[in-house]
């Protein structure tokens, strides 16, 4: 079975060709992924390496990490499962009270109330 490495501080002009070429003097590279911004393509600065073998990649672990790779220092680690996401957390928003998400116009925390019919000018 394979084991999938975290490969951190990568230069933003490292390319997924050029992480599988470093990782494969170590063995077998399944796959190689630089992570890119879903925007505008540019890199994050770290990526994903799935190796053939545990072997193989708990050597690339011990020879790659805090060596150079396009002009940075990496760092090589085995990748951790990725943990589930609150889904309940969003993030950006104007003005929306978290908790119960009262939001936008006519607000109560402002005070003001647009369905009070004691304020009508009869």
């Amino acid at each position: 079975m394979g084991k999938k490495l975290y490969v951190g501080n990568l230069s933003f002009s490292t390319t997924d060709e050029a992480l599988a070429r470093t990782f494969a003097t170590f063995g077998q590279v399944e796959s190689a992924n630089v992570i890119t911004d879903r925007y505008s393509g540019r890199s994050k600065g770290f990526g994903f390496v799935e190796m053939s073998s545990s072997e193989s990649a708990d050597q690339a672990i011990q020879k790659l990490n805090g060596s150079n790779l396009d002009g940075r220092t990496i760092a090589v680690n085995e990748a951790r499962p990725m943990t589930p996401r609150d889904n309940n957390s969003r993030g950006g928003g104007f003005g929306a009270n978290k908790s119960n998400r009262n939001g936008g116009f006519g607000r109560s925390d402002r005070g003001e109330n647009n369905n009070d019919s004691s304020s009508n000018n009869n």
